[in-house]
């Protein structure tokens, strides 16, 4: 059983419980931060299982989340990133254990050389500390970051939207479960257990010097909040406006699975496709096929003058829909002046998070991965794979575009920092 949701009765109240729950972290990423690999994956597999054990809780709490929130009149991507089901619990549990088999980061030694003066220096990973991390409606983040922030040897404190506090707290009961059993401190993972929104901006403020990063999983005035107040660093991206664009030397076939795969497998993720870009040398058998299979499927097409030329059913294109968030069925498409012109574009509208070619040429394939500048860039393959599951990480706790320490999926390598080990047999500096 959860805990029932606290309520508190000024933000002074808020402040002092924040305060504390900064301090117990702290004290809890102390112990974390030494504790064995063996007693962490316990603890993983523990929440698994718990997991697992308490489907029908998890869903029932998810159910009366979504229930509220078709009742406020909320978005279809946004229902879509709120509801669980059973398949989508089991693939927590199955995470959590993904994560516990991975290669612990902590104490891994990234390089080591030796000085003329006979002095051996390493660079060794370490954990950051305390995470904080701020999301909305994906409820399934409660788990995916509680167990990369742990399999780092941080502790985490999560803030979950209001929107899915129901079904976080049943997780997060999952995940203390699991901490109990192997003997970790129960603080190590902690979540807000307030709504206020008073809360958030303790954490920004950084809970007294106790919180390292935040990392903010939500819409873009959310992350736009972080990134403006925040005072400890942020690991985050603002928008996902990805694109695809359609090399003269793609393969018509493969054009199209990944188009759609990119659109329509998920529309409301960040790694959707936004914007559809055509070589304009392409012939019509590789950019027809697209846009009829796009329209087909469901998606509204805004395109140019030439897009629309393809198909009747393309709607024209306003010069705001390139550089936009859709996060739905609705995808904006140009044709370009070969990949020069896709790169220009891309640069001018793009959020640096993940953009792919479809190509057959090996050259043109290589420009584009090489002068992109996005944190993730694909040939031949769906946008759709931005995901650090995708990646081998077991699971993400955000995609990253900044430049500083993270970048692309923020798995448990992106959540160490590194200190030095230096061993001398007795050098002093002249």
């Amino acid at each position: 059983m959860t805990a029932p949701l606290k309520s508190v009765d000024s933000t002074d109240t808020v402040a002092a419980l924040m305060q504390d729950l900064g301090r117990r972290a702290r004290e809890a990423a102390r112990t974390l931060a030494l504790a064995p690999s063996a007693q962490k994956d316990k603890a993983l597999h523990a929440m698994a299982d718990a997991i697992r054990a308490t489907t029908t809780e998890i869903l029932a709490a998810n159910e009366a989340d979504v229930a509220d929130a078709k009742a406020a009149g909320v978005t279809g991507s946004f229902l879509d990133r709120l509801k669980l089901d059973n398949k989508r619990v089991a693939a927590m549990a199955d995470g959590l254990e993904v994560v516990a088999q991975l290669k612990d980061p902590v104490g891994d030694v990234i390089a080591k050389w030796k000085r003329p003066n006979g002095m051996t220096i390493q660079r060794v990973r370490t954990p950051i500390g305390v995470i904080g991390v701020i999301y909305e409606s994906r409820p399934n983040v409660t788990a995916d970051a509680g167990a990369l922030c742990l399999k780092a040897g941080n502790a985490a404190i999560l803030r979950g939207g209001s929107d899915s506090h129901r079904s976080s707290r049943a997780i997060h009961a999952a995940m203390v479960e699991g901490l109990r059993k192997a003997g970790l401190p129960e603080d190590a993972i902690q979540l807000v257990p307030v709504r206020d929104r008073s809360a958030v901006g303790e954490m920004l403020a950084g809970l007294g010097g106790n919180i390292d990063v935040i990392v903010p999983r939500g819409g873009k005035s959310l992350v736009a909040r972080v990134q403006e107040e925040a005072r400890v660093p942020v690991f985050a991206h603002l928008e996902g406006i990805c694109h695809v664009y359609i090399d003269k030397a793609a393969r018509a076939a493969m054009a199209k699975d990944i188009v759609l795969n990119a659109k329509m497998r998920r529309t409301g993720v960040c790694g959707a496709a936004e914007t559809l870009l055509i070589d304009k040398s392409a012939p019509a058998k590789v950019a027809a096929p697209v846009v009829a299979a796009l329209l087909d499927a469901g998606c509204e097409v805004r395109g140019d003058t030439d897009i629309q030329a393809l198909d009747p059913r393309v709607k024209p294109a306003a010069p705001e829909d390139f550089g936009k968030e859709f996060l739905d069925a609705i995808i904006a498409a140009k044709f370009v002046d070969g990949v020069d012109g896709a790169m220009e574009h891309i640069a001018r509208y793009g959020s640096q998070h993940t953009d792919a070619i479809v190509t057959q040429d090996k050259a043109t394939a290589n420009r584009f991965l090489n002068e992109v500048d996005s944190a993730i860039v694909l040939h031949n393959a769906s946008t759709q794979f931005a995901d650090g599951g995708e990646f081998g990480f077991g699971a993400e706790i955000g995609i990253a575009t900044g430049r500083m320490h993270a970048r692309g999926p923020v798995g448990v390598e992106q959540l160490t920092s590194f200190k030095y080990r230096v061993r001398g047999n007795g050098q002093t500096r002249p």
